[in-house]
């Protein structure tokens, strides 16, 4: 399961557990934003049918392990079940197009594609090699993971806004990525040190861009309100003043 000789690998598999779930979680906000609005608006959900299929290939290469792996079985059978509820919300709320191809995409990736994984490792590979198959397919998809949200950066350059790309889902596959960094390493598990140094750089690249953009809109509005305040000497808005909107602009200014 585990050595025993060498704590730090439970101790360090442990806190992976424990971080990985919080990456899980992490889009509940999201998720209870969908909910509210009844409506999936900019969301996308490529990178929770790519989180789904690493879930399932983590699994199954960690039940072919020589020793089987079992802080591996355990995280990713949670996350197979989480994913698959933030898949069946996502595709309850959205509009028929992104419903139909977010289906689509389900049958090819998560059951023809793992299907075809698992026929191919069973009859193609022999028993000393299908753990190391299995480890290249599943360093594969855990990079697509790590990388799937930085489709989201295109988004954040090109609308100026980090609405869509959730700071604390980068700050946890931040951490993520450390924790199982060290457990691959202690283990000596080239397919679990590997991605995770990927995971690293890519999580903190999407923090820095979510800072550089949040404080870049903090400035272009501070630019554009303090002048017009100044230019037309309108004095501040106590809180005992009267404030009327139209019910479309308080629907447009309403807070997530």
């Amino acid at each position: 399961m585990f050595s025993i000789q060498n704590p730090w690998i439970f101790t360090f598999g442990v806190l992976g557990n424990i971080v990985a779930f919080m990456v899980y979680v992490s889009p509940l906000p999201t998720f209870r934003r969908i909910i509210k609005k009844k409506s999936t608006e900019g969301f996308q959900c490529f990178p929770y049918l790519i989180a789904l299929l690493s879930c399932m290939l983590w699994v199954y290469y960690a039940c072919n392990k020589q020793t089987k792996d079992y802080l591996l079985i355990s995280i990713n059978s949670l996350g197979f079940i989480i994913e698959g509820i933030y898949i069946a919300l996502y595709v309850t709320y959205a509009p028929r197009k992104a419903k139909v191809s977010t289906l689509k995409l389900l049958m090819l990736l998560n059951f023809m594609g793992f299907s075809s994984i698992v026929l191919c490792c069973t009859f193609l590979a022999n028993d000393s090699n299908r753990v190391h198959v299995l480890g290249w397919i599943c360093l594969s998809f855990s990079i697509s993971v790590f990388a799937a949200p930085l489709s989201i950066i295109r988004q954040v350059i090109k609308t100026r806004s980090v609405e869509f790309m959730p700071f604390p889902l980068s700050f946890f596959l931040t951490l993520n990525a450390i924790m199982w960094f060290f457990y691959g390493f202690l283990q000596k598990d080239l397919y679990i040190t590997l991605p995770n140094i990927l995971g690293l750089i890519f999580g903190i690249v999407q923090m820095v861009i979510y800072i550089m953009y949040k404080k870049c809109i903090k400035g272009i509005v501070e630019e554009h309100e303090l002048p017009t305040v100044q230019k037309h000497n309108i004095s501040p808005i106590s809180a005992s003043d009267p404030i009327c909107f139209s019910p479309e602009e308080t629907e447009r200014g309403q807070m997530p």
